[in-house]
């Protein structure tokens, strides 16, 4: 009996922790190989977050389209469920074409929602997130951490002490349902695979390299005019009224927060630089518990690893639809 004929359209799933070098080569494999490219990052959606998200420049975006880049406004929501939807929109789009799908960022939820399929659980409510953060205010995130830890010790133990987007929404989901967000994700049903996905994490295997990276790269953020861009967003109207900036999630993204705190004068520069360089190892390290539970992605640095990162592409571009 001969095989089946896979007629899937293909695609690349560059994953990674912030700073590992992502972005340039997917714009390099999509340029060799006539592809286009998907972000998946949930800063990169918002408008106006360009230098301190490290957004590919207005040069890069040229050379060939970007999808899911400045879609959002700083001060509007995006959620994962929309991005599963955008992102498979934009997919089937570029395989129409007669292009390749390339998938870049560090976003997990992200990568989750379009290659398995979320949990139906409760959608944000306003009024609930209001209260939540009004307690945060009062009692601080850790205390909201220990709450969860007593009613989804599971979500709380994968979500960390200052990760408060987490914190509100497993405390959210739980208190509108009355039941753990961990087992409501349990209960998500895999899609059925739409493509065939190569799964590549690229990352440096010394922590300590990937840690240089990152203050390198946060210093040349800072000489590029970060702190100019972040005072760009905080005299925009919408921003400025704002109740609460702080817990709009674009402003949460690393980098960002801290500086908003360094201009409102809350702590010096230096605490600013070395707050926001922490803040982006903590993602980091994040991102790399993600990756571990990835078990079919291939791992490779791609600096020392250039050559088997290469030969990888290849047999999958290049392997028959079997």
């Amino acid at each position: 009996m001969s095989p089946t004929l896979d007629t899937r359209p293909r695609l690349i799933a560059l994953m990674g922790p912030t700073a590992s070098g992502k972005s340039a080569y997917a714009l390099e494999l999509a340029q060799r190989l006539n592809g286009e490219i998907v972000s998946v990052d949930s800063a990169l959606v918002y408008r106006g977050l360009d230098i301190g998200a490290a957004k590919p420049t207005r040069d890069e975006q040229a050379r060939l389209p970007h999808h899911l880049m400045d879609v959002r406004d700083p001060w509007q929501p995006y959620s994962a469920a929309e991005f599963e939807v955008d992102a498979a929109v934009a997919i089937d789009g570029i395989a129409a074409r007669g292009k390749l799908p390339i998938l870049a960022g560090g976003t997990g939820l992200y990568f989750r929602a379009l290659l398995e399929g979320l949990a139906a659980m409760p959608k944000a409510d306003a009024t609930q997130r209001a209260a939540i953060t009004a307690e945060a205010e009062l009692r601080g995130w850790a205390a909201l951490h220990e709450e969860l830890t007593r009613v989804d010790p599971a979500a709380a133990q994968r979500i960390h002490t200052t990760d408060a987007q987490r914190i509100q929404r497993a405390l959210e989901v739980y208190r509108l349902s009355g039941r753990a967000i961990s087992a409501w994700q349990a209960d998500a049903r895999p899609h059925a695979p739409r493509w065939k996905v190569l799964k590549l994490v690229l990352a440096p295997p010394d922590r300590g390299v990937l840690h240089a990276r990152i203050e390198q790269r946060f210093d040349a953020m800072l000489a590029e005019g970060f702190l100019d861009e972040v005072r760009a967003l905080r005299a925009l109207p919408e921003l400025a009224r704002h109740a609460a900036p702080l817990e709009l999630p674009a402003i949460r993204a690393v980098g960002y927060r801290q500086a908003w705190r360094f201009l409102d004068g809350d702590i010096d520069a230096g605490t600013f630089r070395e707050q926001a360089i922490a803040a982006t190892r903590q993602l980091a390290k994040r991102q790399f518990t993600w990756l571990r539970g990835e078990l079919d992605a291939r791992w490779f640095d791609p600096v020392t690893h250039r050559t088997q990162l290469d030969a990888a592409v290849a047999g999958f571009v290049g392997s028959p639809r079997t």
